[in-house]
Formats: structure tokens, sequence, C-alpha cells
């Protein structure tokens, strides 16, 4: 098949997605539904607690696949399927981390923003495309992300930038060397995973919507999570294995 996305298990409770499809890694119709089955396979497979997405060769992704959506006759399907690739990325009950082990271009640099943490190698380059190429992308999640003056020196622009420069904006969190990219992104999806899991999802669920939330909004939404969170056997777990001095065994109930 065309675009293939490749889906491993690391363990028992980490999961590897690998964007498969030379040179660029963009997103064809193929790949885009191969990634929607793998998302929703994980988002119902309560043994996965934490996601690694990344790219094979030399590119993390470069979005739709822009060639094959002026082949089809609506043109705007390929990036219409991309966009719900995004949506269930960033609806992902479980952690996903974005390994960016290269190009991160155009919707793919958005593939990247739609992961909860991301981490590049050093030689990794970051461009957004959307204006070199008459759309738009990024323009709602990279703001938010770096700010409006940072996200528009890359959105405006449609320059590349190296990893260097993204990681001081808070583009992403570390840089690694190439080939200590991948054992890194899986180390620190292990540490992730080894969290209370009810407790992971609870954070990332309140954390996604923090910047949007008034103090009231933020306040019960707050309650209600603890209230589940506290009623919890892995809350009493943790509690168990802290009196007692040992690492908790968390079971998501």
């Amino acid at each position: 098949m065309a675009g293939t996305v490749g889906l491993s298990r690391i363990g028992g409770w980490v999961a590897l997605v690998e964007l498969d499809n030379p040179p660029m890694n963009s997103m064809n119709a193929d790949s885009c539904a191969r990634m929607l089955d793998i998302f929703s396979a994980l988002q119902n497979d309560h043994d996965i607690r934490a996601i690694v997405l990344t790219g094979r060769g030399r590119a993390f992704c470069s979005g739709a696949d822009l060639k094959e959506a002026s082949r089809a006759e609506g043109q705007g399907e390929g990036v219409s399927a991309f966009g719900k690739v995004l949506e269930r990325v960033a609806a992902s009950r479980a952690p996903v981390i974005a390994a960016v082990n290269g190009h991160c271009i155009g919707g793919g640099l958005e593939l990247a923003l739609c992961c909860d943490l991301r981490i590049a190698s050093t030689d990794a380059r970051f461009v957004c495309a959307g204006v070199n190429v008459g759309l738009m992308a990024s323009t709602y999640r990279l703001p938010r992300l770096i700010g409006i003056s940072r996200a528009k020196a890359m959105l405006l622009t449609g320059s590349p930038f190296e990893a260097s420069v993204v990681e001081a904006w808070g583009l992403v969190t570390a840089l690694h060397a190439p080939e200590q990219l991948g054992e890194a992104a899986l180390t620190l999806a292990r540490r992730i995973a080894s969290r209370a899991p009810l407790s992971v999802e609870a954070t990332k669920r309140f954390a996604d919507r923090a910047v949007d939330l008034s103090p009231e909004e933020a306040r019960q939404l707050l309650f209600r999570e603890l209230s589940v969170l506290q009623a919890s056997r892995d809350h009493r777990e943790a509690v168990s294995a802290f009196i007692e001095k040992r690492e908790p065994v968390f079971s998501r109930s």
C-alpha cells in the first residue's frame, strides 16, 4: 500500500506510530485512512498509556499529499481527510509525543502541534508552508504555543527554522542527536506510561482546555476531575505505595 503507517507495541503500555511515505512522508488517502484506524484502535486500547509519533527517513511529515488532492475530483478531499487525522490525534486519550526526526513542513508541523509533547532531532527543520502554497496551516495552535510575534515570523515568511531556534521558542522541549531521538522519545513515553493513567488522561484533558477557561470554569472542571480521581483505586494505591516506600502499581481504575 502506498503511503504506509507502521504501528508497533513497545512493552505493554507504549505504542510507536511511524509515517513511511518517502521521500517526505506526505499523507495521502491510504495513509490518512490508516492513521484514522490506528488512532481509533489506540483510543479503545486502555493498555496503551502513551504514543510516540515519528517519521521514517529524512522527514517527519510534509502534510497532506497536495499532488493527490489536485488530481481528485473534489480537490479539497485530501486536505479534508488530513484534517480528520489532525483532529483524531489531538483528541487522543493517551498522550502523544511527536519525535520530529527531520523536515516538519506545512501540515506536518500542524500534526506535530496536535501532539501533546514535541522533541526533535538537532537536524530537524520546521516550515510553516501555508503561504508558500496558497493555503493556511498552524494559524491557531502555533500562536498559542509560542506567542503571536514568533508565530507570525514563521507563518508569514514560510521560511525554514532550525531546531535550535524553535526549541528556544518553546515549540519543542528537547533536542537530541538524530541517532538518539527514537530512544529519547520512548524513554519519555515510558515515564508517562508509568504514572497513574486516569490522572494522566484527566491532566491532559484539563491542560488542553486551560487557556480558554475562566477562573470559575477552571475551578468547576478541576472539582469534577479531582472528585473522580480521589475515589480511584490508583489514588489509594499511590498513597499506600508512598507509606510503604515502594513504587506504585497502577491499574487504570
